[in-house]
């Protein structure tokens, strides 16, 4: 069972080459793959897509830096699944409940977009993740990949789990996955995603995730 890559995880090597070329660019950035992040006796995992460049790849904690965590986390809040100030900080404070947040790929990828060979080749990190924390098994994963690759991690097939937002999916092991488009800027700017939708699908996990 792998936990956690090592800060200067080879694996992917196009992927370890951006994180060199970053640590030159940008030297005060965490710059390496960001860890999961998770409260106490968690019952939902939230998995994401990977880091961004300037948000959890410069800080090292999930969703953190940039708009995605400014949505998720205040959603998180508001159904009670955190506490705190959240202030684009590692340091500002902020407190998870009963969550796990981590993401399918740990190492920001050029352009955002990780390879098909990365996906599958940081997936056991993943699921060293899921194994530590077995207690959970609601699931929400946020857009395409993220649910692809859960759906890999989990043992389920994909075709039977079309991604959706807003849908659904038990699966034979009794556990829950909920979809959400992601909570990117470029998502939520463009109307794919609004507000009411995301919370709408968060407070769903939670509610099944808590009872």
């Amino acid at each position: 069972m792998h936990l956690e890559p090592s800060h200067d995880c080879p694996l992917c090597p196009r992927l370890a080459a951006f994180r060199e070329a970053n640590r030159a660019l940008y030297p005060d950035f965490f710059n390496g793959p960001v860890p999961v992040w998770s409260g106490k006796q968690a019952r939902l995992v939230i998995v994401g897509l990977a880091p961004g460049l300037k948000g959890a790849n410069r800080t090292g904690r999930p969703f953190t830096g940039d708009y995605a965590g400014d949505l998720l986390y205040a959603t998180l809040k508001k159904f009670g699944l955190a506490t705190g100030e959240y202030r684009q900080r590692p340091d500002d404070g902020l407190t998870l409940g009963p969550v796990m947040i981590v993401n399918a790929v740990r190492c920001v990828p050029p352009q955002n977009k990780p390879t098909p060979a990365e996906i599958t080749t940081c997936r056991q990190f993943l699921v060293g993740a899921l194994q530590a924390e077995r207690r959970a098994n609601v699931y929400l994963a946020l857009g395409r990949i993220a649910h692809e690759t859960l759906l890999r991690t989990l043992g389920a097939r994909l075709a039977a789990h079309p991604f959706a937002h807003g849908a659904e999916h038990g699966l034979t092991g009794g556990q829950t996955i909920f979809d959400s488009y992601h909570c990117s800027r470029y998502n939520t700017n463009t109307g794919v995603l609004t507000t009411e939708m995301f919370e709408d699908v968060v407070g769903r996990a939670a509610e099944r995730a808590l009872t």
